[in-house]
């Protein structure tokens, strides 16, 4: 580079110091180089330290699935308390838990990569499927009913829910709903393997009615929880949609009542719930913690009314 700079060509020394001697060349066409930074350590946020990478795989994160899991085997277990009963409990926790690996394991080969926690995920995911099996076999040696029935047609809902979860997507509202209504089956299977619905009769309406009630408790409880995370982080939101899923919700429990009358007590406790969603809307949207409890606590009020309803009358 020294060779094409020339005397004649170069420019002017500053008007501020005129008698100053021009740089050499070689000095003005080396570049500096930048200082070397220290390679860059993960802080304690990005990978946490003792963390067990198979808790990492095998717990879910979503806290509010577990009472979404828990309320219809309750509500099942007690109208229709049996050994299969029990067996599709376990089924039903089982199936959630495994939901975490197998989401991991979808995620992975949707996108063509393979991570340290892809080989664990499908490992804890064939152990607790398997698991998943066994515990349906017992309850299909021990029902005296068809269980299977609604569990066949709960199963296309499943499916959307992992769709959306392979896609790392189900977090949405559509997937969200289509898990816990077809999750809510779990209650009629329960009823539907006691043979004549437990010691309450009919066992067919009655167990139909129960998914119905349960799927209205989430038709209105996600919309109204979407919208309450998105005020208190301050994103859009509509108001809206969490009142007409309020009606909606009410609708829905109707088509129980007409299926079996018992299921009004449900229906008023659904009405209770929905009366909850529609005041606390419009206030100062809680923790998301506070909110959860909250939920957890309106859901097992609607189970256990739906309940004393179905024995008492």
């Amino acid at each position: 580079m020294s060779s094409d700079v020339e005397v004649g060509t170069t420019p002017a020394a500053p008007e501020d110091a005129p008698g100053e001697a021009l740089p050499d060349s070689s000095a003005t066409t080396t570049p500096r180089r930048a200082p070397q930074r220290p390679p860059e350590r993960r802080s304690a946020r990005s990978q946490p330290a003792g963390r067990s990478p198979l808790r990492a795989v095998a717990l879910p994160a979503e806290h509010g699935g577990w009472g979404l899991t828990a309320e219809p085997a309750l509500l099942g277990l007690i109208i229709a308390p049996t050994v299969a009963g029990g067996a599709l409990t376990a089924a039903a926790f089982v199936a959630f838990l495994a939901r975490t690996p197998l989401k991991l394991a979808l995620v992975d080969r949707w996108r063509r990569r393979r991570l340290p926690r892809s080989a664990l995920a499908e490992r804890v995911a064939a152990v607790e499927l398997a698991a998943l099996a066994a515990l349906v076999a017992w309850a299909a040696a021990t029902a005296s009913g068809r269980f299977w029935v609604p569990l066949v047609v709960a199963a296309p809902l499943v499916a959307v829910e992992l769709w959306f979860d392979m896609r790392s997507r189900g977090r949405r509202l559509l997937p969200e709903l289509a898990g816990s209504v077809g999750i809510a089956a779990v209650a009629a299977a329960i009823v539907l393997a006691a043979g004549d619905g437990g010691a309450h009769g009919e066992g067919a309406r009655l167990a139909t009615g129960l998914w119905i009630v349960l799927a209205a408790r989430a038709l209105a409880a996600l919309p109204y929880v979407h919208t309450q995370l998105a005020r208190a982080k301050g994103r859009p939101h509509h108001l809206g949609r969490s009142d007409a899923a309020q009606v909606a919700g009410l609708v829905v429990g109707g088509i129980a009542v007409a299926l079996d009358g018992r299921l009004v007590v449900g229906l008023a406790a659904l009405a209770v719930l929905v009366v909850v969603h529609v005041v606390t809307a419009r206030r100062t949207p809680p923790p998301a913690v506070v909110l959860g409890i909250r939920q957890t606590v309106l859901g097992l009020v609607v189970v256990g009314a739906t309940a004393a309803g179905v024995i008492a009358l």
